[in-house]
């Protein structure tokens, strides 16, 4: 009875010898730790640190030395900066975005940049109000990024931006503003709403919340009547919720479809042994195990499977939400560059026609044509922020003095500057709204081009958009003195432009005379890069002031 139980014993014994070997030739951890630095967006940090703790309790091994995951925290425009300066210490990078890669790559950091190697996760970018104002939004804006541009529109004082507020992302620092920003672009382009969009960017660029925290903390605080709605990713929605605030954040998501955060993996050592076992973790974060604590989280996988912390009950629609295309490098970089060029400092100077044709009624209004045009300007104001530096004169014949036709009212300087107790676009207000027409006024429209553009090229600031902008009802120059004549204008205009230092001319031409001048005003804008506008109604001008803007753009090649 002895020798059958000494045998079973030795097949015990060896097959745990066997066991043994085999679990150490592929966990042998004899020659130390292998350090594997990986840095992450902040937002999937803590789920791939729950997933590198199961790594490292598996003691994968790499050339008889175990693999040691750290996994440390950082904004993905920070680590971009890092990689470039060619100061980060990191191994293993998770960013957040793809976008935020194509954009990276159209500078001159792109160079140092490895390609990403696959994706680990997804998150779409939604809408987001708080639960219990979400109801007030019925009827008042449908979750789609068309009426969010429309709402954020600060020209269109009349639409859905009187009873909702919304608030965005800075595109230049949060992945998710960038995606936010180019799916919002692009479905206005195909709505042929470019205009609205610009009027949109420029209210947006007011209401920019530092990360999605503090935008999702701001959707709880009142405005008056107006409602809150605010752009970030379905997972920071989920994670704000698991905080238990007093109100909840639901998320709306877009009907034309949207784009996603795809968190992309860089792998970015050069140690060969290293970039082993980057691939091993790698590969780990693609088992069922790492995606599953990964939807856990409030990610869903690459194929856009949601888990259960994304359920109806929760705020969410666990189906995939409908997909934009995701856009090209090129349309990437170029969206970014009018993101900067839009929000760059401005120095303009307005000339405001208060000839005696000012006075003659607007058909159709109560209002007299010069009543009508500082509404609009005053309007206008609101598409700029309080560091731009504005001014405006007046004029007309005889306007100050025999000999001048113009006069300054405002002087040209920041918006927020301190005036005589006031501010200055306060003082730009009141100037609008109590400026009348000098009934014996014609219209010397060239001797005050001529003085301000001579202005404003001696006070040119290298930082800022400098627009000289006119405002008339006019054919043109109506000056019975003479003064300076239509060549003579053009040859100083063409002799004096800079394209380096560009000073552009923006002319808004109203009124049943306004016509007749058209050549001679389009000749004159075109000799600075600028552009000439012709209104048959007055109410356009609104319009022609966003399409000023977006010549912002393009200068000084807007017609190259």
């Amino acid at each position: 009875m002895l020798v059958p139980l000494a045998g079973a014993v030795a097949l015990a014994v060896l097959l745990g010898v066997a066991a043994f070997v085999i679990f150490n030739r592929d966990h042998d951890c004899s020659g130390g730790k292998l350090p594997l630095r990986v840095v992450a967006t902040p937002d999937i940090q803590p789920a791939l640190n729950k997933i590198a703790g199961n790594y490292n309790k598996a003691l994968h091994s790499i050339d008889t030395k175990c693999v040691e995951v750290t996994v440390a925290k950082e904004a993905a425009a920070r680590t971009a900066n890092a990689l470039a300066a060619g100061k980060t210490g990191a191994d293993f990078w998770v960013a957040d975005s793809s976008l935020l890669m194509e954009s990276i790559r159209s500078t001159g950091a792109g160079d140092a940049l490895p390609q990403v190697e696959g994706s680990i996760a997804t998150s779409p970018v939604v809408l987001a109000a708080a639960k219990s104002a979400a109801a007030k939004l019925s009827g008042t804006l449908q979750p789609s990024w068309v009426s969010m541009i429309s709402a954020a529109n600060v020209a269109n004082v009349d639409g859905p931006g009187r009873k909702v507020r919304v608030l965005a992302l800075d595109p230049q620092k949060n992945s998710a503003g960038l995606a936010a920003l180019l799916a919002a672009a692009g479905t206005a382009r195909e709505a042929k709403q470019d205009k609205a969009l610009v009027g949109a960017l420029k209210e947006l660029s007011g209401q920019l919340a530092s990360d999605s925290t503090a935008l999702l903390a701001s959707l709880t605080v009142k405005s008056g009547s107006r409602v809150p709605v605010g752009v970030t990713s379905e997972q920071a929605i989920y994670a704000h919720n698991t905080k238990k605030p007093e109100s909840p954040v639901v998320a709306l998501y877009p009907k034309e479809g949207t784009l996603s955060l795809d968190y992309p993996v860089t792998i970015l050592t050069k140690d060969p042994q290293v970039q082993k076992a980057a691939a091993d973790f790698k590969q780990a974060l693609t088992t069922e195990s790492a995606k599953k604590t990964l939807r856990d989280a409030g990610f869903r996988s690459t194929d856009g499977k949601a888990g259960d912390a994304l359920t109806e009950d929760k705020g969410f629609t666990p189906e995939t939400p409908a997909a934009l295309d995701p856009p090209d490098g090129a349309t990437v970089a170029r969206m970014v560059q009018t993101w900067t060029r839009l929000n760059l400092g401005t120095r303009l100077l307005t000339l405001l026609d208060v000839s005696g044709t000012m006075a003659l009624p607007v058909p159709g209004t109560n209002m007299t044509r010069m009543q009508a045009i500082n509404r609009i300007a005053t309007e206008g104001l609101g598409l700029f922020p309080p560091g731009s530096e504005m001014g405006l004169w007046s004029f007309s014949t005889h306007l100050d003095g025999q000999d001048k036709d113009w006069k300054e009212l405002v002087s040209v300087g920041p918006l927020s500057e301190s005036i005589d107790g006031a501010t200055r676009k306060e003082m730009l207000v009141r100037t609008f709204a109590t400026l009348q027409a000098k009934s014996t006024g014609d219209t010397g429209l060239n001797d005050t081009i001529k003085a301000a553009y001579t202005e404003l090229t001696k006070t040119f600031q290298e930082d800022k958009v400098n627009t000289l902008l006119i405002l008339t009802d006019g054919a043109g120059n109506d000056d019975p003195d003479g003064g300076v004549k239509n060549a003579e204008l053009l040859e100083f205009l063409k002799k004096t432009y800079n394209p380096k230092r560009p000073l552009t001319i923006l002319l808004i031409a109203f009124g049943p005379d306004a016509k007749k001048g058209k050549s001679q005003m389009e000749a004159v804008a075109k000799a600075t890069g600028g552009e000439a506008y012709i209104a048959e109604n007055i109410l356009q001008v609104r319009d022609f002031f966003l399409q000023g803007m977006e010549r912002r753009l393009c200068m000084p090649n807007c017609d190259g």
